[in-house]
């Protein structure tokens, strides 16, 4: 069975495979294998004037959308004792590194319930690994 995401030979019209190639070459090689729950230090160039530095945003993921090129991750992390939620364009140029701390245990793909956590509260168990 086919699933919604991918198309049949027979429904791709000519210049789609084009498209599709343009894609491919676009993805990244070197992104680690995430998932909801899991702790992730993301490196970020950021562009100051002239200046360019990296700027590094460590946080939970809180959900995963999109596919492909277009796959992208919503990062939370207290910061100052605000909540600072932030989304990154997985295989976009300005991303450096994505790097797995650690795996948590999450049992839904959206995790919008720790917005209402605090502190210690807020933190997902270790995915134990055997």
């Amino acid at each position: 069975m086919i699933s919604r995401g991918e198309a049949r030979d027979y429904e791709v019209a000519p210049g789609m495979n084009a498209i599709k190639e343009l894609e491919r070459e676009q993805l990244r090689t070197d992104v680690p294998e995430i998932a909801p729950g899991d702790t992730v230090r993301v490196s970020v160039k950021v562009v100051e004037g002239t200046r360019e530095r990296i700027q590094v945003f460590e946080g939970t993921v809180m959900r995963m959308r999109g596919g492909g090129l277009n796959r992208a991750i919503t990062v939370r992390r207290i910061a100052s004792g605000v909540g600072v939620e932030r989304t990154f364009m997985v295989h976009a140029p300005r991303i450096e590194k994505i790097d797995v701390v650690r795996h948590g245990v999450a049992r839904r793909a959206q995790l919008y319930f720790l917005r209402d956590r605090v502190g210690k509260a807020a933190t997902l168990r270790e995915r134990r690994s055997n």
